[in-house]
């Protein structure tokens, strides 16, 4: 019989993973899988979960949760030989993942797709020892995105760290940047450097357009400048799509790229999570895993 592991973070769309877990189990059974629920209590306990998938050679691996919880389960699969199958339910604020992948962000829905047989090979990034989905920021936006409370993310979704990343930009100086990809260079000041796997960055589904899950490329963007002048400009861009066009904003994709700051300790920001401080190497790892995605209409 085939083997299928569900791992749920209880704590998740304010508190409602577990209702749905019986649901995704009987579905699974339904398919003929043997099914293992482990519910998160602590941070890495998905990750340690999913990596208990990989060597006990588990067919199938769903996440229930946000952003936070497949970040965690994803990484349970690096450098593994054996990665099984990914489904997701989406129970975040933003849902970045879930978005690129057009999984519904309505729980039920989204458990009812997982009797889908269509199958989407993902890339996957990493940076420097860990695994990524969605995004990485570096730079004072990155920094703003730690003190978004819980209620304004409820409350707002994704404005609410669009409303942080702004204010935090505009009194923020721009740090000293060294850029290095695919052998060519960027250098100067810069108060955020985003490099992107999917369309969906922060809940704007817009911001990377040219993005896909399996192009094989991280989309980044470097704003040189933030000011009350250009702020709205920049807002505009972001929201309509454009946001690589803008004049303030450098636009490249790469397969690799490497960033440093001689400027004082700069933290980056990992699909919504604190990450590792500059310096870092990002790259992309083409089609690393297979994720149930709806069947085509």
């Amino acid at each position: 019989m085939r083997q299928a592991m569900i791992i749920s973070n209880p704590s998740s769309g304010r508190e409602e993973a577990q209702q749905y877990v019986s649901q995704v189990q009987e579905i699974l059974e339904s398919q003929q899988y043997e099914v293992v629920i482990n519910e998160t209590a602590g941070e890495g306990d998905a990750t340690n979960y999913c990596l208990s998938a990989c060597q006990d050679g588990c067919d199938l691996v769903i996440s229930i949760g946000g952003d936070g919880t497949l970040h965690e389960t994803i990484n349970g699969m690096m450098d593994q030989e054996h990665r099984p199958r990914l489904g997701v339910v989406p129970l975040g604020t933003v849902n970045d993942f879930a978005r690129a992948l057009n999984i519904s962000l309505d729980p039920e829905e989204a458990i009812r797709q997982l009797r889908s047989e269509q199958i989407h090979k993902v890339d996957l990034g990493k940076i420097n020892d860990r695994l990524f989905a969605n995004v990485v920021a570096a730079g004072s936006l990155a920094e703003a995105l730690f003190s978004v409370s819980s209620e304004e993310k409820s409350k707002l979704g994704s404005f609410a760290y669009l409303k942080e990343g702004l204010k935090d930009l505009m009194n923020t100086p721009a740090k000293q940047l060294t850029i290095e990809y695919d052998g060519q260079s960027w250098e100067g000041e810069s108060p955020l450097f985003l490099a992107a796997l999917t369309n969906s960055v922060g809940g704007f589904e817009k911001l990377s357009p040219e993005a896909a899950v399996d192009d094989g490329l991280i989309h980044c963007f470097v704003i040189r400048s933030m000011n009350v002048f250009n702020t709205v400009t920049l807002g505009t861009s972001l929201l309509f799509g454009n946001l690589k066009n803008h004049k303030d904003v450098d636009y490249f994709t790469a397969k690799e790229v490497h960033v440093r700051s001689t400027d004082a300790t700069i933290r980056t920001n990992v699909d919504g999570e604190e990450g590792p401080s500059l310096p870092i190497r990002i790259r992309v790892l083409p089609q690393h895993i297979e994720v149930i995605v709806p069947e085509e209409v």
